[in-house]
């Protein structure tokens, strides 16, 4: 099993769980986070000051998958993430080495 660790622009967000959907992905996380990379923020102006945002709004989505599956998988987070544009975002695929379900007590893939 692996977790794939999408950072995606906002309105994007839709997009990608529809996508993982249709792979067969029955859950996911989505956290608000704020953070930069070479897009290194912007300026704003507001009520006539300019002030830079170092910060910039994403969404991190985490999911596990089956080994056999994360290909998949992050194919489609490319396929409907990107724009194209600078900050579209990145993804890390990371190996889980176990899962547990808490309510049932179930293990690894079952608990998946």
């Amino acid at each position: 099993m692996h977790m794939i660790t999408a950072v995606i622009k906002p309105f994007k967000l839709e997009e990608v769980r529809e996508a993982l959907a249709e792979c067969g992905v029955t859950g996911l996380t989505a956290t608000e986070v704020k953070g930069f990379g070479r897009q290194k923020g912007h300026t704003e102006l507001y009520r006539g000051a300019e002030y830079v945002v170092d910060f910039l709004p994403k969404v991190k989505i985490e999911v596990v998958v089956r080994s056999e599956d994360v290909d998949r998988c992050v194919d489609a987070i490319v396929a409907t993430a990107r724009t194209g544009k600078i900050g579209d975002g990145k993804i890390f695929v990371t190996p889980v080495e176990r899962v547990v379900r808490i309510r049932t007590g179930d293990l690894d893939e079952a608990a998946v």
